[in-house]
């Protein structure tokens, strides 16, 4: 099975399809960003507040969480531990 990890209020992203969980602070992200929501492939999964986060999956397409890069990556990890203990 995928490994699901929510990335902020109940959104849902499928981490096997993944490239990239990067900060929304840094230009290149911006910009990113902005070509995505030009393009409309961005999906916005904040809820309204500052995106902190920029998922970009293997489609080309954006997501934008609220939730920090570092809190993402912590998921992840936790998840793929949880997955690795049930496998033994």
């Amino acid at each position: 099975m995928s490994d699901l990890i929510n990335v902020g209020f109940g959104n849902i992203v499928n981490m096997d399809r993944v490239i990239a969980i990067v900060s929304s602070d840094s230009a290149p992200a911006k910009r990113t960003v902005k070509n995505a929501k030009l393009s409309g492939l961005a999906i916005d999964a904040t809820h309204g507040r500052k995106a902190k986060a920029v998922i970009v999956m293997e489609n080309n397409q954006v997501v934008l969480s609220a939730l920090a890069p570092e809190t993402l990556f912590q998921r992840v990890t936790q998840e793929t531990e949880k997955n690795d203990a049930k496998d033994q």
